[in-house]
């Protein structure tokens, strides 16, 4: 990992305090802030109401792009993935998902995934660290120069490569940049974190940021799920579940959106469907349903239309709100669960043995 910080790993207040660590009053955080996230300066020599010398000091102290653009895909779909490489060599995949009238960015947490869940093409990889809360911040940048002039970023997901809430406070210091007004100043219901299903971390998340939260659940029995998802072995869905239903930040009006991988001839039947509707009673829900997008080596494969619709029938008959998702860049895998570095043209692996970190918190404990 490098041993410079970059000025994006500090959220505006975590800036200005840092500043009078370093003997600098802190209106020159909120001077530098200015630029970063207002204008889009990077270079602190462009940073033209500080000092030479402070300057100087800054290019001299703080990596200022954590990231840099590696590989660019192309869909069919207008839906672009990038390949994003950091100071060590780590590779990591962002995707900007264009619709009308917004711009989603799904950016990552951490070089690949701890949590093997069987249909992802990312825990295929495995883990190899965290990625620091500027490398997370970065991906804005980056991926909106990819962006054509007049276009911007509305909406923010955490749904790219590794577990957010194994990376809790770096992903927590990330969203606070995004939503403070001398940050990014998104509107929260903007950001979307998602988990799939770290208990402990869930009310620490809501607690700090007032984002939505999702939850990949993809199964509605404690033993298919333990195969689909093996972190269920730690928090299995009645602790999961019950935890959602305990939080008060959880309300109609913030709602858990849960995601639901739906894999033919496994978790796809009216008997799934109606297991699920009675998992989520008390739990103020959306549930978004995703045909699994195939990717090499793994086994599962989408279930036909009539069938994916027959699912969402049930689950709407039964009063829970549900909306059968549209994948988007498939074609170059950056559809949910194809993120691999695969996509982008045959990237290198992403880090070398040496490099390898743990996640947070307690890895060894949550894989068991």
């Amino acid at each position: 990992m490098p041993r410079d910080p970059s000025l994006k790993d500090f959220a505006p207040e975590a800036l200005r305090a840092h500043f009078l660590s370093q003997g600098l009053p802190a209106y020159r955080a909120d001077q530098v802030l200015g630029w970063l996230y207002r204008r889009g300066v990077e270079d602190p020599f462009c940073m033209t109401n500080l000092g030479v010398d402070l300057r100087r000091r800054l290019a001299r102290s703080y990596r200022t792009r954590p990231l840099e653009l590696q590989r660019v895909a192309d869909s069919r779909d207008g839906t672009r993935k990038a390949a994003l490489v950091a100071a060590d060599g780590a590779v990591v995949e962002a995707v900007l998902i264009p619709e009308d009238g917004r711009t989603t960015l799904c950016l990552s947490t951490q070089v690949g995934c701890p949590l093997a869940c069987s249909f992802c093409a990312t825990g295929a990889m495995g883990f190899s660290r965290n990625l620091r809360t500027g490398e997370i911040v970065d991906q804005w940048f980056r991926m909106g120069e990819l962006l054509p002039a007049g276009r911007r970023i509305t909406n923010v997901v955490f749904m790219g490569m590794g577990e957010p809430l194994l990376n809790l406070r770096r992903v927590i210091e990330a969203v606070r940049i995004l939503l403070h007004p001398k940050g990014l100043a998104l509107a929260p219901r903007r950001v979307t974190v998602s988990t799939a299903g770290v208990v402990p971390g869930i009310g620490v998340l809501l607690d700090a940021v007032p984002v939505n939260l999702a939850v990949s659940l993809h199964a509605t029995t404690d033993e298919l799920r333990s195969q689909l998802v093996p972190l269920n072995r730690r928090f299995p869905l009645e602790r999961l579940l019950g935890s959602l239903r305990s939080l008060p930040q959880i309300t109609s009006r913030r709602p858990v959106f849960f995601e639901y991988t739906l894999l033919r001839g496994v978790n796809d039947t009216p008997a799934d469907a109606r297991r699920l509707v009675s998992l989520l009673r008390e739990i103020p829900a959306k549930v978004n349903l995703i045909p699994v997008n195939p990717h090499p080596g793994s086994c599962h494969r989408p279930p036909d239309e009539e069938a994916a619709s027959r699912f969402m029938g049930e689950l709407v008959r039964r009063g829970l709100r549900a909306t059968l998702r549209r994948s988007r860049g498939t074609d170059i895998e950056a559809a949910c669960g194809q993120l691999s570095q695969a996509g982008a043209g045959g990237l290198p692996p992403s880090v070398p043995p040496a490099h390898q970190g743990t996640a947070d918190p307690g890895l060894a404990s949550i894989r068991r």
